[in-house]
């Protein structure tokens, strides 16, 4: 994992995101120990406490959970909740925006649809 250290996103959503991506990647599957917040800011050379507040932004919102002496592990379902948070992060970000925009330019809804196919079947990146 890379972090961006420049980035104006703090390093520890950068690393709940990291967490985030690999649980959606099946790197971390369901149930499975994820590496410890020492493990984690020894690897990505961070401090431990920004570290641990990437960890228990996840722990909060029921994504992973600790178990005492043990390590931490991925919440049963947390694949599911974190494609429903992006998705409504996505519509809130992208598509309010978009249709913001669209009534600026007086673009339909009929055309957005029909731009947004356009951009599927020209692989826009």
């Amino acid at each position: 994992m890379e972090l961006n250290f420049n980035s104006d996103k703090p390093i520890y959503l950068q690393l709940a995101e990291y967490i985030e991506d690999n649980i959606l990647n099946s790197v971390f599957e369901e149930a499975s120990q994820i590496p410890s917040t020492t493990e984690m800011s020894v690897t990505l050379k961070i401090n431990p406490a920004t570290a641990a507040k990437g960890v228990n932004l996840l722990v909060d919102e029921s994504i992973i959970y600790k178990k005492r002496g043990v390590g931490m592990f991925v919440m049963e379902g947390a694949k599911e909740k974190i494609l429903n948070k992006r998705k409504e992060s996505f519509y809130e970000g992208f598509i309010c925006a978009l249709v913001a925009e669209a009534q600026k330019l007086n673009i339909t809804q009929y055309e957005i649809i029909k731009m947004i196919e356009r951009g599927y079947e020209d692989g826009c990146n």
